[in-house]
């Protein structure tokens, strides 16, 4: 007789609804648990058989993710963007764990990548990197914002030098506008003083993993998107194709057909309809899209065998965008293969597959 249950957990910042479903689907437990590490095992501890859990990704799933994992046979953390059956029907805590329960045990979930604790520092600095640098440039655009409401112009980068600040405080007449330059001149500051340190300290950890050789060899990736490559992919064995990993980057091309085939003299036959085209797919990771997008625009006024590739393809007729997109596809699938198998980058061989 399989003893394997099925656990839907409908996560909260205070409980957790929990429904246990054993193999044939029928519903054997319901409860509610304290959202703690100790009431949750011991609600793991109590259970007989091979558990299977699932939850929705949030706020919480990274840390129950660690907390059960090694106690349980398998945890599934579900997308749920696509879970459209919880919207289905009536919605409450407790319908929406027994739904996740048995959409686990008909193995209809989608599952989102959660990795082991090996880089678990670099990606915490690679946040705080990628924050920071994000506050920063809302205050720069703020600062520019209310010289602009002046009638001030302040292109360039002046604005923001030290050296300059005093003549472009002494345009603003105002003192209540000038105090509020000022205080947005202080957040620059010390912002930018943050983002140094923790610059350093993400290099720093970076260099750390065997990858970050492997990669720095690849134009255009320089030791701060290495890093961020590092922190975003975890590893490239979660990617069996470069189009996974494009898909993942939101580099992938969406399409939708319908009426693939027709029947011709009672023959059924493929139609010749073009599947139609959508754009690139929407659901991806923002921060590993701009990578590549990045180094894809460097390489567009650099002289290296990317750049090289670059103008190759604009002689040929094609867009820039198309150009650069596929630029980026190309860089992506040249970390792929260089992080699995651990090769060294030639750029001959760029040429050839360009020729």
């Amino acid at each position: 007789m399989d003893s394997k249950k099925y656990i839907g957990m409908d996560v909260h910042q205070a409980s957790i609804s929990a429904a246990v479903r054993d193999n044939t689907g029928k519903l054997v437990m319901e409860c509610v648990l304290e959202t703690k590490a100790v009431t949750i095992l011991e609600f793991i501890q109590g259970l007989r058989g091979s558990l299977c859990v699932t939850f929705e990704e949030g706020t919480s799933a990274g840390w129950l993710y660690d907390l059960i994992k090694p106690r349980v046979a398998q945890v599934v953390v579900c997308d749920p963007r696509k879970n459209a059956l919880l919207k289905a029907g009536n919605k409450n805590d407790r319908v929406d764990a027994r739904k996740l329960s048995e959409l686990l045990r008909a193995g209809l979930l989608t599952p989102v990548y959660h990795g082991d604790s090996g880089v678990r520092t670099l990606r915490e600095l690679s946040r705080s990197y990628l924050a920071i640098t994000k506050d920063l440039t809302r205050v720069m655009n703020r600062l520019k914002g209310l010289y602009r409401s002046w009638a001030i112009p302040c292109a360039g980068e002046k604005v923001y030098s030290p050296r300059h600040r005093s003549g472009w405080l002494e345009q603003l007449s105002q003192a209540g506008v000038r105090r509020r330059a000022e205080q947005l001149y202080q957040q620059l500051d010390s912002l930018a003083q943050i983002r140094r340190q923790t610059r350093r300290e993400l290099l720093t950890e970076s260099k750390k993993h065997p990858a970050h050789q492997l990669l720095r060899q690849i134009p255009l990736l320089g030791p701060i998107r290495v890093a961020l490559l590092i922190a975003l992919l975890q590893t490239p064995h979660r990617f069996r194709t470069k189009r996974q990993l494009w898909a993942y980057a939101g580099l992938a091309l969406q399409t939708r057909a319908s009426g693939e085939y027709r029947f011709t003299g009672g023959q059924l036959q493929p139609t010749k309809k073009l599947p139609a085209l959508r754009g690139l797919n929407q659901n991806h990771s923002h921060d590993l899209k701009s990578v590549f997008k990045s180094a894809a625009m460097q390489a567009s006024h650099s002289k290296n065998a990317l750049g090289d590739l670059y103008q190759d393809l604009l002689a040929t007729g094609m867009k820039p965008a198309m150009v650069r997109l596929t630029l980026a596809r190309k860089i992506a699938a040249i970390v792929l293969t260089i992080w699995k198998k651990g090769g060294r980058f030639d750029p001959e061989q760029l040429k050839r597959q360009a020729a």
